[in-house]
């Protein structure tokens, strides 16, 4: 088969277009290089998609599947208008951001969406779910449901993570900050998780392509609670030292955030508001042959990973060492 990949540099798109390269096909990486270069054996066409021409190299050819991970409706506009009479399918990996509902679990494709955004850029994370609704509406449009595939993914792991969500947990409780191994930790119980790893992701999204896969599809990685996620962690560094736990109401009043960004404990979120944000039903995609490895796995090569890796200024979610400690001590002596 004859892959495109928008993108193919980064994180995700790389790791697809590796797998694809990996199946035997013909891979092509048309981005503006800004992240690298495309995997090596892989064919690279320069392209800026936010100006006129970008497609000018491609779209005299014919591909089997066109592979896009933008976030930006103006780029998906003007892929699916050059693509759509030389492709015979289109795969856009959106988000489970663009659920409307991130209070109830198990929820499945059919749930209720945020409004798509309007315009062709999203100036901000702050509309990263509409932005991916008005993505899915431009892809379906274009393409119809038969010849399109919507894979919604949840947070996505593994080894690469730059938004350390998933690197920051085993790499704290094998690097503790504290001189007695002291970690801190979010107390949340009922809160659940459900990382994917990008490289059952891109399995998938290949395996899909071969297949002619058509229509949306949650795609998550197993439902798990918090405090299971962190046990897992903790296991895969070797961590013997103290857990402590902090309960939401203290961590926002001493400033902590969820999720990500700086000051931050990853993959909290407050409850009730997100109980079912890392819950959604993912079945339909594993009845389509989603596969995913265990978590223990993931986790023990993100922390190989993370142990080479040669950070490219602050860290983009957890906390700094002295924050946790001066956290964990004040949390002592209170």
């Amino acid at each position: 088969m004859r892959f495109l990949i928008l993108g193919g540099t980064a994180w995700l798109g790389s790791t697809i277009a590796t797998a694809a390269m990996h199946h035997g096909h013909r891979v092509t990486c048309l981005a503006r290089g800004e992240s690298g270069n495309a995997p090596a054996g892989i064919r690279f066409v320069r392209g800026d998609r936010d100006q006129a021409g970008a497609y000018a190299e491609v779209v005299s050819e014919d591909w089997d599947v066109v592979v896009d991970v933008s976030r930006q409706p103006g780029q998906v506009a003007s892929a699916v208008a050059a693509l759509r009479e030389r492709a015979a399918s289109y795969i856009f990996v959106s988000s489970g951001n663009v659920y409307a509902d991130t209070a109830t679990p198990g929820q499945d494709e059919s749930a209720g969406l945020l409004r798509a955004l309007k315009g062709d850029v999203m100036e901000s994370m702050e509309t990263y779910g509409e932005a991916k609704v008005a993505c899915e509406e431009l892809v379906l449009g274009a393409f119809g449901a038969d010849r399109s595939l919507i894979a919604r993914s949840g947070l996505i792991g593994g080894p690469g993570d730059v938004f350390d969500r998933t690197g920051y947990w085993p790499l704290r409780f094998s690097q503790p900050a504290a001189a007695d191994g002291s970690v801190l930790v979010p107390d949340v119980p009922g809160l659940l998780t459900q990382v994917i790893d990008v490289r059952d992701l891109a399995e998938w999204i290949v395996d899909a392509a071969e297949d002619r896969t058509a229509g949306v599809f949650n795609t998550m990685g197993e439902t798990v609670p918090l405090a299971e996620h962190l046990a897992v962690a903790r296991g895969v560094a070797g961590h013997t030292g103290p857990v402590v736990g902090a309960n939401a109401r203290w961590l926002l009043d001493h400033d902590v955030e969820p999720w990500s960004g700086a000051r931050s404990l990853p993959l909290w979120l407050p409850l009730p508001d997100f109980a079912g944000f890392n819950a959604r039903d993912s079945s339909a995609a594993r009845a389509a042959g989603l596969v995913t490895r265990p978590l223990a796995e993931t986790l023990a090569d993100t922390l190989r990973w993370e142990r080479l890796r040669v950070p490219q200024g602050p860290r983009r979610a957890g906390l700094a060492d002295a924050d946790e400690v001066a956290l964990l001590a004040e949390l002592a002596g209170g």
